[in-house]
């Protein structure tokens, strides 16, 4: 997805306000979207709605509202994805505490079969990366084919092709950490061109709670959002002023 500073100018917002990944915490993410409605900006969230934290029901319902009042959009990231193939009726591989658990509070909602539906619609047509000017935005890590074409249309309805899987996955060595997760690789980094800056999440970096910067040998950077919100740590937001 392109999106046109001249287009956000015309319908009035001053800027963009990036978010890392809500992993269920629907209470701070409505605090962001608010204060961005507030101050005029327009919400980018990076991916990974739902899982771990209380209330995933939540977290969709306000993206789904933000959605609607064209205040916002959200990119695809590998839990959403996740999400919609179980809740399509797949078999998917997932601790309990994360798809499984929002399953079961979407299925307690008074509303759970409207939010399933509509969570279906949307993560099916859920950009996996976009463009603005200086910066790239994506869920896990950057691919070089992204500064060349447009994330595809539907792709969160299918298979992920290569460089879908790098905006869902990241670089990944094939081993499995102490802590059960995939052993990631940042070699992406360095192939961020100069004058771009990647904001990403998937990934927690961050050691004191802040969004954590890191510069590759090609002259870019990349700014990891994900401080654990829904495992114990917060969300982040960065406002940024249009280019």
């Amino acid at each position: 997805m392109t999106l046109s500073t001249a287009e956000l100018r015309r319908r009035g917002f001053r800027g963009l306000r990036v978010v890392g990944d809500v992993h269920g915490e629907a209470a701070a993410l409505e605090s962001a979207i608010i204060g961005a409605c507030n101050a005029d900006l327009f919400v980018l969230q990076l991916g990974d709605l739902t899982d771990y934290g209380p209330d995933s029901p939540g977290v969709l319902r306000d993206i789904f509202t933000m959605l609607d009042a064209q205040a916002g959009i959200f990119l695809l990231g590998n839990h959403d994805h996740k999400l919609r193939r179980a809740l399509m009726g797949n078999r998917v591989r997932s601790p309990a505490e994360a798809t499984p658990r929002t399953l079961e509070q979407i299925a307690a909602a008074p509303d759970g079969d409207e939010i399933a539906r509509r969570a279906i619609l949307e993560i099916g047509r859920a950009p996996a990366w976009c463009r603005l000017g200086p910066w790239l935005f994506v869920h896990a890590a950057f691919h070089p084919g992204m500064m060349l074409e447009p994330a595809p249309r539907e792709g969160g309805s299918r298979r992920p092709d290569n460089i879908v899987s790098r905006a869902l996955f990241g670089q990944v060595t094939g081993r499995t950490q102490g802590d059960g997760y995939p052993e990631r690789l940042l070699h992406w980094v360095d192939s961020i061109p100069t004058g771009l800056t990647v904001y990403c999440g998937h990934d927690q970096r961050s050691t004191n709670g802040r969004p954590w910067t890191t510069h590759g040998r090609a002259g870019g950077e990349a700014v990891f959002m994900d401080t654990g919100s829904g495992k114990g740590g917060h969300l982040s937001w960065l406002d940024l002023p249009l280019p």
